[in-house]
């Protein structure tokens, strides 16, 4: 098993190639062992020369709405009345603090994404 650092695009491309034909190899077998090590350099290769950058606030509560099968009104007694979270989710008034608390604490959506700035539009 020859396997090299992902240095360039080509390497990059080329090792995409492989994991494609590994694809679906056993766990444990020689060809399952190449494939995890190629899929974990590709990722490495991809974070540092294609990042994804984290949602804004108002995306990230968005997704977690559809994701939860939550409406406007389950959001109330988190970010206020229902006026409050009409002109939050359509950027209209910011994020306070303890909006930011409750999303994270009782909803689960990452503290570090909902402190992120986001603009919001003008009324």
């Amino acid at each position: 098993m020859e396997i090299k650092p992902i240095k360039t695009e080509a390497d990059y491309e080329g090792a995409l190639k492989e994991i494609e034909q590994l694809w679906g190899a056993s766990y444990g077998s020689p060809e399952g062992d190449k494939l995890d090590v190629l899929v974990t350099l590709v990722e490495a290769y991809e974070e540092k020369h294609y990042p994804i950058p984290p949602p804004d606030p108002i995306e990230a509560i968005l997704h977690y709405m559809e994701n939860q099968g939550l409406s406007e009104q389950d959001l109330e007694s988190y970010l206020g009345s229902h006026l409050y979270v009409s002109e939050v989710l359509n950027r209209q008034r910011g994020l306070s603090l303890d909006m930011i608390r409750k999303l994270h604490m009782e909803l689960g959506i990452p503290a570090d994404i909902l402190v992120q700035p986001y603009i919001l539009q003008a009324t």
